[in-house]
């Protein structure tokens, strides 16, 4: 069923990460130009985070979002589109230059086929842009060195993750659908959320821009998540 804004709420407990090494940050930046209309689908966000900022910025937004998952206050003007990806496909009546996946792919029970389908809605030239948790980053692999595997309200060890892979796990996935990486960023820890701090406090700027440019070096170990783009092979 599809609908424009709504009064449901999400019940997400994910909050807009707005610092500038953040998932949400990067994945905006790959689409920082104006929109002049171009077709974004935003899978997974029923929070209306993405597509109240991609919206502003002039792009024609449809947003995928799990049933009863789309938040009140949902931007007004986005399309949205109650599925659940683990059941069904959608049709779409138009290709899309952007598609976004905000932290979603791993709490599918078939990532790729997700990705081969999204891939065919890709306009030539198109572009995917992922956020995917990072499973072999340093915290994680402490944690499950210790004996221990949380399952948590949210972050690397979320109770509703169904996989958890690493950054070859990752690429290998996307490879597995047709697409090819053409970029990929780590985004920091959001220390601001895990220390209850402002984004702009002295101390989460700085622990975040650390974790950032360790990412940098070592994404594999340090990255807490990868931003990733990728398009359809032989485009």
């Amino acid at each position: 069923m599809a609908f424009s804004g709504s009064a449901k709420q999400s019940g997400s407990p994910y909050l807009f990460k707005s610092g500038p090494y953040s998932s949400h940050r990067l994945l905006l930046g790959q689409m920082a130009a104006p929109g002049e209309g171009r077709r974004v689908l935003d899978v997974g966000g029923g929070e209306g985070y993405l597509s109240r900022l991609l919206r502003e910025r002039g792009y024609r937004v449809v947003c995928l979002a799990a049933p009863g998952r789309v938040a009140a206050g949902f931007p007004q003007g986005v399309e949205v589109i109650e599925a659940d990806l683990d059941e069904e496909s959608p049709p779409f009546p138009e290709p899309f230059s952007f598609i976004v996946c905000g932290d979603v792919l791993e709490h599918l029970r078939d990532p790729g086929k997700t990705l081969r389908w999204l891939r065919s809605n890709l306009a030539p030239g198109g572009r995917l842009v992922a956020s995917l948790p990072n499973s072999g980053h340093w915290y994680f692999r402490w944690t499950v060195l210790r004996g221990r595997f949380p399952a948590e309200d949210r972050g690397l060890f979320d109770a509703t993750h169904l996989h958890f892979y690493t950054w070859d796990g990752w690429r290998h996935l996307l490879q597995g659908a047709n697409l090819e990486i053409t970029a990929v960023a780590p985004t920091a820890v959001p220390f601001g959320l895990a220390l209850n701090l402002d984004a702009g406090h002295i101390a989460v700027r700085t622990l975040e821009r650390l974790s950032y440019e360790l990412g940098r070096l070592w994404k594999t170990m340090f990255a807490y998540q990868f931003v990733v783009v990728a398009r359809r092979a032989g485009d």
